[in-house]
């Protein structure tokens, strides 16, 4: 039996699982639907010019976590004109969730004095990856969700993927496990942010992190 949980994921590497899954797509000559939660263009970048190739994608920008709506605003038109300017394999579409900061205040109440990295950003991957579960499934059609969060060095990718592998169980929507920041995946998305003059933020966008 296969172990998804946290300590179980953390000794597997996900990269090469994920580029075996790849390989299968390519042999049964199919294209499957993925709902792909992204946390900003400048991550983005990689993970579409990675995966476009093997699924159609559509990205889903829900972050309640970015606590300015000018930031929120701004992050938003840079993920729309980088989908709109990339030539991926197959043509990308874009929804995007609510703005709604409360949910993100509430998610993590309590949790104001953790430490980065810890429990508090822990709670915000769980609301994010939940809403992007629930509106995949809410829509139908699709044959994976996942994140572009694991990109980043600062994220904790077997967290990340625990998350998602509870939720797909209780939303019947697997799960694409995935460590992207791997194979130099962080070093190509700051590549393609310079290729494409994206707008690259210092922080996640939460108060405590921009406070940090």
């Amino acid at each position: 039996m296969v172990d998804n949980s946290y300590e179980g994921l953390r000794k597997r590497n996900l990269s090469k699982e994920l580029d075996k899954k790849l390989e299968e797509l390519c042999t049964d000559g199919i294209t499957p639907r993925l709902f792909l939660h992204s946390c900003c263009a400048p991550c983005s970048s990689y993970v579409i010019e990675y995966l476009s190739k093997y699924f159609k994608i559509t990205v889903f920008y829900y972050n309640p976590n970015i606590s300015e709506e000018a930031e929120y605003r701004k992050r938003v038109e840079e993920q729309k004109r980088f989908i709109s300017e990339f030539p991926s394999v197959h043509k990308v579409d874009f929804i995007e969730g609510d703005y709604e900061p409360e949910a993100y205040f509430k998610a993590v109440s309590g949790l104001e004095d953790c430490r980065e990295g810890g429990a508090r950003c822990f709670e915000c991957y769980r609301l994010r990856l939940e809403r992007t579960a629930a509106v995949a499934k809410k829509l139908g059609g699709y044959d994976y969700f996942t994140t572009t969060l694991s990109i980043s060095p600062l994220k904790n990718s077997a967290k990340l993927n625990e998350i998602g592998c509870k939720l797909a169980e209780e939303y019947g929507i697997p799960y694409l496990l995935s460590d992207f920041k791997k194979k130099e995946g962080y070093k190509r998305s700051v590549q393609l942010s310079q290729e494409y003059g994206l707008y690259r933020q210092n922080y996640c966008g939460c108060i405590y992190s921009k406070n940090n």
